[in-house]
């Protein structure tokens, strides 16, 4: 075949192989094959185990790789790629259908409005799109109100790696703001806005948003590095008992996995390497450690319980790093509707 063949009209195999003797899980496992592990594992995540079982024995079974078979599997597939995406063809659609599914639709409606209706971000939603650092350089002379709004707005987890860039001292103080913040006014988050626009280009509306509070502070320090994390709670309990205390009630830690039921806990481990178990449970007390095992198949349980007792010490870090592994999985299921989270107040509803 020439190289200089147009895209449209690949054909759907080169001479000498029919790729219709092929059935599906052979296919598959020949494209999963053509991929670098890590890449082929996200693919099989999103497999039901079924399905996985399937396709893993076909290619664990594959000897018979000739350049000709793959290359027919592969232009098959681009030419049905070609045939029956949605590329160029409502594309607004498959966009908004992607997202969803991929990360529910509270996260999903941002990047939607931002992607499809919005034509790019805008404002404050400029700084989602950006490095933790960058945005901690850009609010790093900002009044502390206003790096207080910022972190509220944005996402738990990036507004844990801004503080990570501040000192001590000024994470002390945002954190105490955070807490004590309910809403913000339309007139302030309107400027507030304008400030981002006038320094992106951006342009942005206002509306009236309640952000802050002591369910967001809460959210940001289940984000934190365990060592900040422990010496900003010690400053804020010595500044004032009552918050701190609140805002523990409201974290999730990975003891509450144990409040978890059993089919969000094993949608959790689905979702968890063996690796970062094994370190996460080495420390933790029996209930949860058979609340997990028991969630597991008999023979998947027995296996991890003979390699927890083969293992030797673990670096309390590494223990620590684990566990906020899991609780980074068990969060984002929970955001997406998946599974309900026990325990840390679970963002409950709140009365005036």
């Amino acid at each position: 075949m020439s190289d200089e063949t147009e895209v449209g009209e690949l054909a759907p195999a080169p001479a000498g192989f029919d790729v219709n003797k092929l059935d599906g899980a052979e296919k598959a496992g020949i494209l999963l094959l053509s991929l670098s592990e890590e890449d082929a594992a996200q693919i099989l995540k999103h497999l039901e185990p079924k399905q996985v079982q399937q396709v893993g024995t076909v290619m664990a079974a594959m000897e018979d790789f000739t350049q000709e078979k793959i290359t027919a599997v592969h232009k098959q597939f681009i030419h049905e790629i070609q045939n029956f995406s949605t590329i160029g063809f409502q594309s607004e659609e498959f966009v908004r259908k992607a997202l969803t599914a991929a990360l529910g639709e509270d996260k999903a409606g941002n990047l939607i409005d931002q992607i499809v209706m919005g034509g790019g971000a805008k404002g404050l939603d400029s700084l989602k799109w950006m490095d933790s650092k960058q945005v901690a350089n850009i609010i790093r002379n900002e009044h502390p109100q206003i790096q207080t709004i910022v972190l509220s707005y944005l996402e738990p987890e990036q507004s844990a790696e801004i503080m990570g860039q501040f000192t001590d001292k000024v994470r002390l103080d945002l954190m105490m703001r955070i807490a004590n913040l309910e809403e913000v006014q339309p007139a302030a988050l309107q400027e507030l806005n304008e400030i981002m626009e006038k320094q992106f280009a951006g342009q942005a509306g206002a509306q009236a948003a309640k952000m802050g509070g002591l369910k967001a502070a809460a959210d940001i320090m289940n984000y934190l590095d365990t060592n900040v994390e422990g010496l900003l709670m010690d400053s804020i309990r010595e500044n004032d008992e009552e918050m701190s205390q609140q805002i523990q009630d409201l974290m999730f830690v990975f003891e509450n996995l144990a409040d978890v039921d059993d089919r969000g806990m094993q949608a959790i481990l689905r979702d968890v390497q063996q690796d970062a178990l094994m370190k996460a449970i080495k420390g933790t007390d029996e209930a949860l450690k058979e609340k997990i095992l028991s969630n597991m198949s008999k023979r998947a349980a027995e296996m991890l319980a003979d390699d927890l007792e083969a293992m030797g010490p673990v670096r309390i870090s590494e223990v620590e790093a684990a566990q906020k592994e899991i609780l980074s999985v068990a969060r984002r299921l929970s955001d997406a509707g998946e599974i309900m989270l026990g325990g840390g107040g679970g963002g409950g509803d709140e009365f005036l």
